[in-house]
């Protein structure tokens, strides 16, 4: 087959890894260089760098309205584009091009969670489980058929970042799998997405962070861990603004206001909220880096003994 790739973040790569196993990626799309760091200096994405290490041709274009554009994608003739991150939305004169049009691996268990953040918005949502779906890309956001899914459960403690990267890799597994279907010609067989149960993945927002102790502990506890590595949740503390990298929530009834502190010890810091309480076990002061909670007590010795 004659394969094109388009992805751009790190999520995409083990997918790329898959599709180039065979020497048929033919060339590689992913967004053009975007300043980053403390230099703004431009830098490459993940998909470009792992494309460049494997000697394929590698295409930035900032979209795929001009008729170049897609005349350019049109002479690599293509049986197949597969489709991870990439950051741009496919008008259907591109997904008309290859033979076997194009195929998304996306990170949820569709229709649940259509759109940019299905990982985050599902720990924090309190889901018990997820998966990816190599879908069949069409017009709408992520409403193509489905051609193949793996489901897996979501770890209780389990942050957004560790489960990118076993959907990453799960994804590439399925994508392996396809790709060998169709290789014997077995194309999989697209199943329309229900129309019951569609839920969107907004992409995250900064202020989203910041920690509302009137909400339940279990609301607070998925955010928190919905929210790492980026762009990590944020509380008022004790009289100061930390960051929170790690907490759990406890069953615990009690009568104190939303926010007060009720135990420092070396397990954690408890806080009140409006259902059950947070505990704290690791957090960052601002800058600082992440420490423990018995690290922070001993940074506060007014806290000690309460």
């Amino acid at each position: 087959m004659r394969i094109v790739f388009a992805g751009t973040p790190e999520f995409a790569v083990p997918c790329l890894r898959v599709a180039a196993q065979r020497g048929e990626v033919v060339a590689v799309y992913t967004q053009p260089d975007r300043p980053a760091g403390r230099g703004r200096a431009l830098t490459p994405s993940p998909v470009k760098r792992e494309a460049l290490a494997r000697g394929l041709e590698v295409r930035q274009p900032e979209h795929f309205k001009s008729a170049a554009t897609r005349d350019a994608l049109r002479a690599l003739q293509p049986d197949l584009m597969v489709v991870v991150a990439y950051g741009l939305i496919l008008p259907q004169a591109v997904l008309d091009i290859p033979q076997h049009g194009c195929w998304n691996v996306h990170a949820s268990l569709l229709p649940r969670w259509r759109g940019a953040a299905p990982i985050q918005r599902a720990i924090e949502a309190g889901d018990a489980e997820t998966g990816v779906c190599l879908m069949q890309m069409e017009r709408g956001l992520d409403t193509g058929p489905v051609l193949l899914s793996r489901r897996t459960p979501i770890g209780a403690d389990e942050t957004a970042g560790q489960l990118h990267d076993r959907l990453a890799e799960l994804g590439a597994q399925l994508l392996a799998d396809g790709l060998g279907l169709l290789r014997a010609g077995l194309r999989p067989v697209p199943q329309p997405q229900p129309d019951e149960g569609v839920t969107y993945a907004h992409k995250l927002e900064k202020h989203e962070a910041r920690l509302d102790w009137t909400r339940p502990a279990r609301v607070l506890a998925n955010k928190v861990r919905a929210f790492h590595p980026w762009p990590v949740a944020e509380a008022e503390l004790a009289g100061e603004r930390v960051r929170i990298h790690g907490a759990v929530a406890l069953d615990e009834a009690h009568a104190a206001a939303p926010g007060t502190l009720l135990r420092a010890g070396r397990e954690g810091v408890d806080v009140a909220c409006g259902e059950g309480v947070l505990r704290i076990r690791t957090l960052q002061r601002e800058g600082g880096r992440a420490i423990s909670a018995a690290d922070w007590l001993n940074a506060r010795p007014d806290l000690r003994r309460t």
